[in-house]
């Protein structure tokens, strides 16, 4: 991983943090070539004995011009494992379920009274205000993003002009965006909420479109909401992608 520090330090930061605050989160990376499955029960279990109240955790991705991407290419490390990812995931799933931590949205894990209230207003679609260079806004219906130059940003300001790039999204956008995020929570997507705000069209289209997924026990319904199954969970965003209206011409009885 060609990090600037080990594991031991990771973990000395920790309890030196716990002294002082008792809401932590840490990220675990899974994935990562040559990790095996012990080694990676074995992190998890250590995070758990920490007493860590929330814990976010990742599949790795291999970026361009990085170190592992130089390390994969020259054949000092193997390929990325899909499978051995996806093995990783369950391991961490069963481990969390097991010592009470729920898995609120597919990459985060929390005890009861410590979901990040943060994430989660994001992925349920509540506005949020973004302060400073770099920030982005939400108000339910346009996103902005501040200019991400200090010097840039504090200038607009002294000129009395809007540091910030708008964009306004569609119905279509709001109800793919809804999707995207609904799926990956425990919340899931509600059909009422569907219906009211974008319109009945998308409530028929999106029941359409995911019949295959009801069929394959990927999707269930709870009352009028629509969930990812656990054989589900790893293809969410996939399925998500299967589910999305490109135009209101998607639309047909």
């Amino acid at each position: 991983m060609n990090r600037a520090h080990n594991s031991q330090q990771a973990e000395e930061c920790i309890l030196k943090a716990q002294q002082y605050f008792e809401n932590l989160s840490i990220d675990l990376i899974y994935g990562i070539p040559g990790l095996t499955n012990e080694e990676w029960r074995d992190n998890i279990y250590r995070a758990i004995e920490l007493k860590i109240p929330h814990i976010s955790s990742y599949a790795l991705t291999v970026e361009d011009n990085t170190a592992l991407k130089s390390f994969i290419e020259k054949g000092l490390i193997p390929q990325v494992d899909d499978e051995k990812a996806h093995e990783h995931f369950n391991i961490l799933i069963d481990a969390m379920q097991l010592h009470g931590y729920k898995n609120y949205e597919f990459s985060n894990f929390g005890k009861p009274g410590f979901f990040s209230r943060n994430n989660t207003a994001y992925w349920t679609g509540k506005p949020y205000l973004g302060i400073g260079p770099s920030a982005h806004s939400f108000d339910g219906e346009k996103r902005g993003w501040n200019i991400n130059n200090n010097l840039k940003f504090m200038k607009a300001i002294e000129n009395g002009n809007s540091p910030m790039d708008i964009e306004k999204l569609t119905k279509v956008d709001r109800y793919n965006e809804y999707i995207m995020t609904g799926l990956r929570t425990i919340y899931g997507v509600s059909l009422e909420k569907i219906e009211t705000e974008y319109g009945l069209e998308f409530k028929t289209y999106l029941l359409k479109q995911a019949q295959e997924y009801l069929k394959d026990h990927l999707l269930y319904l709870d009352a009028d909401t629509l969930l990812v199954t656990r054989k589900g969970k790893f293809l969410s965003d996939g399925i998500a992608s299967e589910l999305f209206m490109l135009n209101l011409g998607d639309y047909k009885e």
